[in-house]
């Protein structure tokens, strides 16, 4: 994945120059034609010598004289797209693929052209639109997976932000950055461009001022979003508890039929919907060994029943769990996801677990939003003591889904 900031990172110089030393030009031999004119043969010539403003003006009189040619258009968007033309080299690609929808050049090079103008998305349809025409391979798929894999950017965008000196210490004014990051965020999110979030570890106490409980709660509530849940997310084992950063004395005030099956149904339908997996889900009682002194026990009077109510409605599902024993590798095994009751409940061991190799995924949302597991440490600032795991995983678990 190549990381673009402006300048080209050291990755992308060392591609390009190498496919400068060992690339021979391949233009003449894949766009020959048994009958071509001379304004033709004279274009692929200029191609392949690097001379795109010639191979233009040949192109733009071939065209004129041959409009039904779907190669003339295919290499005439091909000539625009090497002078950075990017709007004039869409129109004739287009021109192209009307004549002959199955072009594979036109196919692969406007796929190029997509990833160049940051929509993976469209490349990534020329791609799947390649795979059907060639079930057995061919030059173009090949070509256009290699370009799409080795163009994979995060673009970054510049939020102004002035400081002193590197690694600065929380402050309003990195409060301030960070809600103009989110802002920014909101915005290209709803705008149509992504609908894909990162945010990395942020300090709760000093950036939300006890206006929400975490961060969960504050992009919910910027989206009026009342059903949500938290999930910690390791490919082997998940974690969701219901209730998040509430004190234990209300956690018990907290724990009704509606939070925990809000909490089951999200995460049924992520794993469903992004993984494509029905998760088998374990539920934790509230009280330790599910057993209470007190006259109302949850365990009995809430939780059974909805486990209950929820196999009738085909989850896969059992409970009530002891939470001092589920974790052990022998009963872990047997779930893809467990729902605790409170925050440290699941939490403290999945970290345990798994340490930085876990996400966390916020549910409910209209967009997916991952942070890593973890806050931050001002006593790590600057000493390139972080471990940056759980943020590789994040990015990677966008890019596959």
């Amino acid at each position: 994945m190549t990381f673009k900031t402006g300048h080209l990172s050291l990755k992308f110089i060392i591609l390009f120059c190498l496919s400068l030393l060992f690339v021979s030009p391949v233009y003449a031999v894949k766009y020959d034609k048994l009958n071509a004119s001379a304004l033709y043969e004279r274009a692929v010539k200029y191609i392949d010598r690097e001379d795109y403003i010639k191979a233009n003006k040949a192109l733009k009189a071939y065209t004129k004289s041959e409009p039904n040619d779907a190669d003339g258009w295919n290499l005439y968007a091909f000539a625009n797209r090497k002078m950075n033309k990017f709007e004039k080299a869409e129109v004739y690609y287009e021109k192209a693929l009307n004549i002959d929808p199955d072009h594979k050049g036109a196919l692969e090079y406007q796929g190029e052209l997509f990833m160049q103008t940051n929509r993976q998305n469209l490349a990534e349809e020329n791609l799947n639109k390649l795979i059907s025409l060639c079930p057995n391979s061919c030059y173009e798929l090949e070509k256009l997976q290699e370009y799409i894999l080795n163009n994979k950017s995060i673009n970054l965008i510049d939020v102004n932000y002035t400081f002193s000196k590197p690694f600065e210490k929380i402050s309003s004014k990195s409060n301030a950055y960070i809600k103009r990051s989110f802002d920014l965020a909101f915005k290209i999110i709803d705008n149509g461009i992504t609908n894909k979030l990162i945010n990395g570890p942020i300090s709760k106490k000093n950036f939300l001022k006890k206006k929400h409980l975490g961060i969960t709660e504050y992009i919910a509530n910027k989206y009026s979003i009342k059903n949500k849940a938290m999930l910690i997310y390791n490919n082997r084992l998940s974690v969701c508890p219901v209730t998040t950063h509430l004190p234990l004395k209300v956690v018990s005030k907290k724990i009704n039929q509606k939070n925990i099956i809000e909490k089951i149904k999200l995460v049924s339908d992520f794993y469903k919907n992004n993984l494509n997996l029905k998760p088998k889900i374990g539920i934790l009682g509230l009280n330790p060994h599910c057993e209470s002194i007190d006259k109302f026990n949850e365990d009995e009077k809430i939780i059974k029943p909805i486990i209950k109510k929820m196999r009738k409605n085909r989850y896969s599902i059992s409970g009530p769990h002891p939470a001092d024993t589920i974790f052990l590798k022998n009963n872990r095994k047997n779930f893809d996801v467990i729902i605790g009751m409170y925050h440290d409940q699941v939490l403290t061991p999945i970290k345990t677990l798994y340490e930085y190799d876990a996400i966390n995924i916020t549910l409910g949302l209209p967009f997916i939003r991952i942070s890593p597991d973890h806050g931050p440490n001002e006593r790590m600032m600057g000493k390139n003591l972080s471990n940056p795991l759980s943020l590789i995983q994040a990015i990677r678990f966008l890019d596959k889904n």
